[in-house]
């Protein structure tokens, strides 16, 4: 269906359901029906991972290392999906002893899911290819660009038909190339995924820095930009750097107010957002079997924010129940199977004496709630202490909203654990001091929740309940308490990511991480100094003191499915389909070729930025008011930078040109792109942490970038870089960073004979100061053959639309000898 007959369709849908004579307080959800669905028929099929030859690859990587070597869970399921074990894994590694941060795995994923923000440019370098449909399953989910601000029943309708050419896109480009459409309003690709897509065992590529979320259910599920997405979806080799592994073994069972997003916010602060960079967050332990399979999912989906590759957890007896639940009983039997064979088939757990690069234990029986901020999601503070940490640093006594909900954060368990919270407060005669917002997960989940009268608790309290999408998880948040940019405010959310400008667009709007329950019984204080495990409210019949929650892991009668209209359209190409671009359009826009790297060392690149402290995708590409430009490079583009800060002058978004004058960041790289002069940029550590967001690639590549020296880079975004030409490099000597400014000028050396060699060989960096003082830099750089052919190919697009090319040639050269 095109979306504009989904409009229609929700349209008449919620005049249907919600009839004008209801007060305006009862439209808490308008799009979607209260009444259970008949389902289409299933397809378990074509969403069971591969498990008969998963488990013949595993019994051929035995062979090849040995049988008697041990490995984890993570190292079964990623090296059971290598294209050829014995090159990935006796490659570099010592003849097999040391794979670990040496081999170049080269992988075949299962599967690709897209949002709708980032699925756009990886469609866009997928049709260059010129290929008829996609070389395995795929899904695209509408969740990033529908607006939290009035409610669901208001909210969605109006980013439908704000959206609609972006939405059109994407649902022709799926129909034409097979791809499962899930329209806006069904829900947030994370908890889609899960409930549809993630078994134990599978591996898959997905372009949102949160897709380990399906980590929860045993799968290998890695965020990448879009440009690693289209390698799955051409039936290209896949290469990742063999993570280490970090083990984190868990004991005791949670009791309390303690609850499975404090077990990654704990573990957030013991790493840092550094701390992951590199490894697979692997949990084991005897705590793992009192996790539900949705709180599972609220570790793993975190994990992102320690720069880890991904994260999972072991197949559990709490699988099972779920898969049954969401229509896959027969991939809970496989799995079953699966799980039941000797270690040397079973794929889903590990070797008893698998080995660890290093172990966290986390004791669950004591385990107490977690307070993560502001400003970054490893900042974390135990409960019993916050209250005197926010006297410490003079934060805000009081919040302003309290937002439960998201991918992270919407399960079934979550939100009965905070009706639970709410229907206490309600009999006390209570109401939220703090605005309330309640965002669904999926269409399921809130058809769900609506049935068993939760989303009518929370309403009946003051809540509102907004549309199935990410909303003010990823800034698309219209706040409506007159809450003014610049003024320092608090909010609490169970997000995972609380950057400044995250949600809100103000950078001094300070986002607390907790779990979802735990902001629900703070938003009836309002006082950000609120404990509800030991202090009392005050109410005209006396104080009022909250007890421990309680909820239900899955509903006792089912899911609900919610709207029939938000099912996905079928995944199966066709030809005939034309994919809708307006040529004319400020939205979207077909992708010109990056140029090849030229045969010679860069000689000529100037300092264009010399970037102070964290550096995240959001700095480099905001989202907000610009998601609407994620399909248009050059328009997008005009925001690369604007949140970084100048080291010379701490200024934001300040940039001074050789002849001292000043303009903003974008400005000034088109004025040098256009006069021929490209740039680096120098920045500190962990460069690009944060979302998968490869527009924060593209954009300074499209701008005439060509390096970035950093001190260090995050996973995501330093493969972003070279996927599309753009070389990332680091510091041997960190104190470096301090002896380079903006507009010095930049030669290299080593790098064109790095490229050609496949990785081998070092690349020094020859800083010209004014006044001609040259400054020899020693740098480091993490390019494999297959990367170096992406940066001299101009891209890694360019050299898959190449091959592309080569393969359409031969088949026709055989056509004719055959004929």
């Amino acid at each position: 269906m095109q979306v504009q007959a989904l409009l229609s369709r929700a349209t008449n849908c919620r005049a249907r359901l919600y009839p004008a004579t209801w007060p305006r307080r009862a439209l808490v959800r308008g799009l979607a029906t209260t009444q259970d669905a008949p389902r289409p028929r299933l397809d378990v099929g074509s969403r069971m991972p591969p498990y008969r030859k998963l488990v013949k690859k595993l019994e051929q990587v035995r062979r090849v290392l040995g049988g008697a070597r041990p490995l984890t869970l993570a190292e079964k399921i990623l090296y059971s999906h290598l294209d050829d074990p014995e090159e990935s894994l006796l490659s570099n590694t010592t003849n097999g002893r040391d794979i670990r941060a040496n081999a170049n795995l080269k992988l075949k994923p299962d599967r690709v899911a897209m949002q709708d923000a980032s699925a756009q440019m990886a469609l866009l370098q997928f049709m260059s290819c010129g290929l008829p449909s996609t070389a395995v399953p795929a899904s695209i989910h509408c969740d990033h660009m529908i607006v939290g601000e009035k409610g669901a029943d208001t909210d969605l309708p109006n980013s439908i038909q704000g959206n609609k050419e972006v939405f059109d896109f994407l649902e022709s480009a799926a129909r034409k190339y097979g791809i499962d459409f899930w329209p806006p309003g069904a829900g947030i690709i994370h908890q889609s995924v899960l409930e549809n897509y993630s078994a134990p065992g599978l591996m898959m590529l997905g372009t949102d820095s949160h897709t380990p979320n399906a980590g929860g259910l045993g799968a290998i599920a890695i965020g990448v930009g879009g440009a690693d997405a289209v390698d799955a979806l051409v039936d290209a080799p896949w290469e990742l750097k063999a993570p280490k592994i970090l083990g984190v073994r868990l004991e005791g069972e949670l009791s309390g107010w303690a609850s499975p997003k404090d077990v990654i916010l704990s573990l957030a602060g013991q790493l840092t957002v550094r701390g992951g960079t590199g490894f697979i967050i692997e949990y084991f332990g005897p705590g793992v079997q009192s996790l539900s399979c949705t709180g599972m999912s609220t570790i793993c989906n975190m994990g992102a924010e320690v720069g880890a590759t991904t994260s999972l957890f072991p197949f559990t007896p709490a699988h099972v129940p779920y898969l049954q639940a969401t229509h896959r009983g027969p991939i809970a039997e496989a799995a079953q199977e699966i799980a039941s064979r000797p270690m040397s088939t079973n794929l889903l757990s590990a070797d008893p004496e698998a080995s660890y690069d290093k172990v966290v234990t986390i004791n669950l029986s004591t385990l107490e709630p977690h307070i993560n901020g502001p400003f970054t999601p490893d900042l974390s503070t135990p409960l019993s202490k916050f209250k005197s940490v926010v006297e410490e640093k003079d934060w805000p006594r009081t919040f302003g909203a309290g937002l439960i909900g998201s991918c992270t954060n919407s399960s079934y368990q979550d939100m009965t654990r905070s009706e639970e919270l709410v229907k206490q407060a309600s009999a006390a005669g209570l109401e939220p001091k703090a605005d309330f917002f309640i965002t669904p997960g999926s269409e399921q989940i809130r058809a769900t929740l609506d049935r068993d009268d939760t989303l009518s608790t929370f309403s009946s309290a003051g809540g509102m309940v907004l549309a199935n999408a990410c909303g003010p998880c990823i800034g698309q948040w219209k706040r409506t308490d007159g809450t003014k940019k610049g003024e320092a405010n608090a909010i609490f959310t169970s997000y995972n990511r609380n950057f400044p400008g995250r949600n809100d667009g103000n950078r001094a709007t300070m986002n607390f991480l907790a779990s979802p329950e735990l902001i629900t019984a703070m938003s009836y204080s309002g006082q950000t100094t609120f404990n509800p495990i030991t202090d009392a409210i005050p109410t005209p019949s006396g104080p009022f003191k909250f007890t421990p929650p309680k909820g239900s892991d899955l509903p006792l009668a089912g899911f609900a499915e919610g709207n029939p209209e938000f099912l996905p359209t079928a995944g199966v190409p066709d030809t005939s389909v034309e994919v809708v671009i307006d040529p004319k359009s400020t939205r979207l826009a077909i992708l010109a070729p990056f140029p090849a790297f030229p045969d010679a060392e860069l000689t000529d690149l100037q300092v264009l930025y010399k970037v102070k402290g964290q550096c995240t995708t959001d700095t480099i590409s905001a989202a907000g008011p610009w998601l609407k430009y994620k399909g248009h490079l050059p328009n997008i583009s005009e925001n690369t930078l604007i949140g970084a800060v100048n080291a010379a002058t701490n200024e934001v978004n300040v940039a001074y040109d050789v002849d001292g004058s000043t303009s903003g960041i974008p400005e000034l790289a088109k004025r040098w792109r256009d006069r021929g002069q490209e740039w680096l940029v120098v920045a500190e550590h962990n460069y690009g942490e944060g979302s998968a967001r490869e527009h924060a690639a593209l954009q300074p590549r499209y701008l005439g970038g060509r390096i970035i020296l950093a001190k260090s880079f995050a996973r995501i975004h330093e493969t972003n870089l070279k996927k599309q030409g753009i070389v990332p490099l680091t510091f041997v000597n960190e104190a470096d960073y301090d002896s380079i400014d903006a507009c010095d000028s930049v030669e290299t050396r080593g790098l064109l004979d790095v490229l050609k060699s496949g990785g081998q060989g070092e690349v020094i960096v020859v800083v010209k100061k004014k006044g001609g003082i040259e400054k020899v830099v020693k740098t480091r750089h993490t390019l494999s053959r297959d990367q170096c052919g992406f940066v001299l190919a101009g891209s890694a697009l360019n050299l898959l639309a190449r091959r592309g090319r080569e393969d359409r040639e031969e088949v026709v050269r055989e056509q004719e000898l055959t004929d």
